[in-house]
């Protein structure tokens, strides 16, 4: 029995071909399942037969994942049956190595010292300090096979998983029931500190974006009507069109606005989601609503003030309603929507759209109204920049904690952020200065409203974590954010 080379054949196939969404049951984990059924087999004196049989069932316990994901333990036997026989083994010994590999199979049972050792090293990082990095590889994966739908019903199998572990051999019994013990209480202590604020997070967000909504509804329409459509000015976009229409054939603003955003909302089903679609529709509703009920009035003539301050509410309403998480003008959505079939990008197809808006404002109504229209619309654009991002100031947040390699998954993969690492040291304690030990500093950029979102973040990893923030004047180049557009 060959069993370095057939080490060799066998981990170089899994690292090349085994599909990237297995972040757990990958080469590293048939490496590290080796590893532990050698420490056992040594400590409950398997013999130097058995041990080579044993790490080959342990080598090929997964490889079957090469193939397929639900029943691999099966298809590994066949894989074992397959190639084992060119690396010296015959064919009683392969289907001792296949029996063993069926042991493995959820829920574990083993009737013999070699099945109980593989089965307990299959689990080993249960009772490990590598528990909760493991853990969150196996989420990954899990969720985007589809076996999982999210953190919630992951957490709920995971306890129960955990809580169901009891290890065959006395010597992984002794030295790892402990810790497996310590990895239950941490994992339900984190179960029930978690209910309360999650709902409570999902209430301040629900009336947070219904206040934004509301107020950014309100501004949008005070601009309409109390600026731009008794002077006869024009912004860009669908509200833009809306206001033509209004001023050529005398229509009901309010109906002309929520009939012209119509089409956008639906195409927002299929172009983003359905919620952003909802919430714009609730929110084009309660516009055309305030205009319909707002009274007609000028608050000023004076043609600069009308541009700046028309524009300036405007702008301000729409980029309050971008921060409630939906739009009050259908032009972005009709710019994704066309991005996707074309080869234009978002903003050459909004500034085709605009351009037409006020050639046709400047040759039905006159040069200076559509310059004057240009005005408002660049004085609303810089406002909603402002809104949204100037508000949302960006922030340095540096985090150290025992369980980096967790948090620097997730601010990655999970928040979409980019992440910085300096190497340092933690520890150094009062009356315990002599412990100490290296860690990795991690350093991310994130914008104000996404600090609780951080912290609940590492707070669900590493409830001893140490994060502080600062304000950043200036950002960027990186991965921070994405541009709006009005």
């Amino acid at each position: 029995m060959e069993f370095d080379k057939a080490y060799s054949f066998l981990i170089e196939k899994l690292e090349k071909e085994l599909p990237s969404y297995l972040h757990y049951h990958n080469a590293a984990h048939t490496k590290d399942v080796v590893a532990a059924s050698e420490r056992l087999a040594l400590s409950e004196n398997v013999s130097e037969d058995n041990l080579i049989i044993l790490k080959t069932a342990a080598l090929f316990h997964d490889s079957g994942f090469l193939e397929t994901y639900t029943d691999h333990e099966e298809i590994s036997c066949d894989m074992a049956r397959k190639w084992l026989p060119q690396f010296g083994y015959n064919k009683e010994e392969i289907e001792r190595i296949c029996a063993l590999i069926l042991c493995t199979k959820i829920p574990q049972t083993a009737d013999n010292k070699l099945g109980q050792i593989l089965c307990d090293a299959d689990l080993y990082y249960l009772g490990t300090d590598k528990y909760f990095i493991n853990a969150d590889k196996l989420y990954k994966e899990l969720h985007e096979a589809g076996f999982v739908k999210d953190r919630d019903e992951w957490r709920k199998e995971e306890i129960k998983f955990v809580e169901g572990q009891t290890y065959f051999t006395n010597t992984a019994e002794k030295k790892l029931s402990s810790k497996l013990k310590q990895t239950l209480t941490q994992l339900k202590a984190r179960a029930a500190t978690e209910k309360k604020p999650e709902k409570a997070y999902a209430i301040y967000d629900w009336i947070n974006d219904a206040m934004f909504l509301s107020i950014g509804v309100i501004l949008a329409a005070f601009s309409l009507k109390g600026f731009l459509i008794p002077n006869g000015f024009f912004d860009g976009g669908i509200t833009g069109i809306s206001l033509l229409i209004h001023e050529i054939y005398h229509l009901d603003i309010s109906y002309v606005i929520m009939l012209a955003n119509l089409p956008f909302i639906i195409i927002c089903i299929y172009a983003i989601n359905f919620s952003y679609a909802f919430k714009t529709f609730i929110c084009i509703l309660l516009l055309g609503i305030c205009l319909y009920y707002f009274p007609h009035y000028s608050i000023t003539s004076d043609k600069l003030l009308v541009s700046i301050f028309g524009g300036f509410f405007l702008g301000a309403g729409i980029g309050l309603t971008m921060r409630a998480g939906c739009a009050i003008d259908g032009i972005e959505i009709l710019a994704l929507y066309t991005w996707k079939k074309t080869s234009f990008t978002i903003t050459e197809i909004i500034l085709a759209i605009n351009i037409l808006i006020f050639s046709i404002a400047a040759f039905r109504f006159g040069i200076e109204v559509a310059l004057y229209s240009m005005l408002t619309y660049f004085t609303a654009t810089k406002t909603v920049d402002y809104v949204v991002e100037g508000l949302e100031a960006y922030v340095g947040v540096t985090i150290i904690s025992g369980k980096s390699e967790i948090i620097k998954d997730r601010l990655v993969n999970e928040m979409g952020r980019g992440i910085t690492i300096y190497k340092g040291e933690r520890g150094y304690l009062p009356g315990k200065f002599e412990l100490h030990a290296d860690c990795d500093i991690i350093f991310t950029v994130i914008t104000r409203l996404e600090i609780r979102k951080l912290k609940n973040l590492v707070s669900e990893i590493d409830p001893r974590s140490f994060v502080f923030a600062s304000t950043i004047k200036e950002a960027s180049g990186g991965i921070i954010k994405r541009r709006h557009i009005h």
